[in-house]
């Protein structure tokens, strides 16, 4: 069960008028296509495990316990290609000795992690589990593509997972989670992996950056998270009129809308705080959730489901009953 939740966004804000002014666009253009007003950014020198030591820390705190059995980072900008930046964090945080690995399904990485949490509690392996969301996209964004300049910013979030009873309030019902590699190349950073590195030749300018193919990816993304979102309702038994709020990924204004009219939602239903911070990743879930609880929206007792879609192409839901937790 969800018993503690923390996050942390860099202090750099960038607005969009900074963007529109180094490309051939502007405030207005940015907001009618994806709903962003501003996202943050990390410093230079700062890295996505400072981000998700500050997090973790909130979430521990927030579920008033100082240790884990456990630490699950998903991420897609680790410090560095290997070892895995989980470790790291885990012995920053003080965690020290504790399992700790990564876990890469982009945008659906924090449902990748929460389901793989719920599994080490579920066999016996941990008690309790910290599971971090953590993106440093502004790395990995060419600055002068208009489309992925605009959209991504950084940001990190965090919940703690605890063994407990199914009829508790925080506890997760099933999960859905599904893949597509078939469309891998959708979304993808070409450059830096063993593919290219094989080669022995240098990679192509430009390769080092996220790529995306909006059209498609949109269509995907509102098509695989309102069935994902179905599916999870199917399994647990309940309908949509039973949810009281839908905290999906906040990858694009227009996309939420998309999912909302394909499951005949009202819109109000939507936890939405991509106007302020843009789309982060493996930290857009747990962001949303911090956002909700803390303007009154998401309240102890309401029936909440979690969606994501990412690249892989990935994604994956589950459902449960919001706890009554601090947020700090």
């Amino acid at each position: 069960m969800l018993c503690g939740l923390g996050t942390w966004l860099p202090p750099k804000v960038v607005p969009n008028d900074e963007i529109a002014a180094r490309l051939d666009t502007s405030d207005e253009w940015i907001r009618a296509r994806t709903g962003i007003r501003q996202r943050h950014v990390v410093e230079p020198g700062t890295a996505t495990s400072d981000l998700a030591v500050e997090a973790g820390l909130r979430a521990l705190k927030s579920a008033d316990t100082d240790q884990v059995d456990a630490l699950v980072l998903a991420t897609t900008t680790p410090d560095r290609p290997c070892p895995a930046t989980a470790p790291d964090v885990a012995h920053r945080i003080g965690l020290d000795r504790v399992a700790a690995f990564d876990v890469n399904a982009v945008c659906t990485g924090f449902l990748y992690g929460m389901a793989s949490a719920a599994g080490l509690i579920a066999a016996g392996v941990a008690e309790r589990v910290l599971v971090i969301g953590a993106d440093t996209f502004s790395t990995i964004t060419d600055p002068d593509c208009r489309s992925t300049a605009a959209i991504f910013g950084d940001g990190a979030g965090a919940v703690v997972l605890r063994a407990g009873s199914p009829h508790e309030l925080g506890a997760l019902g099933p999960f859905d989670l599904g893949s597509d590699g078939a469309d891998a190349d959708l979304i993808m950073v070409p450059a830096g992996g063993s593919r290219q590195r094989s080669t022995r030749r240098p990679a192509a300018p430009g390769a080092e950056f996220f790529t995306m193919a909006g059209k498609a990816v949109f269509r995907k993304a509102i098509f695989q998270m309102a069935g994902s979102a179905q599916s999870v309702l199917q399994k647990a038994g309940l309908r949509l009129r039973d949810i009281d709020k839908f905290v999906i990924h906040q990858a694009n204004a227009r996309i939420l809308n998309g999912v909302a009219d394909m499951l005949g939602q009202p819109t109000g239903k939507f936890v939405r705080n991509i106007e302020q911070v843009g789309n982060t990743a493996a930290a857009s879930v747990p962001l949303a959730l911090t956002s909700a609880c803390e303007s009154g929206e998401l309240r102890a007792g309401q029936r909440v489901l979690l969606g994501a879609f990412g690249g892989g192409l990935t994604w994956g839901s589950t459902v449960l009953r919001w706890p009554d937790i601090e947020i700090l």
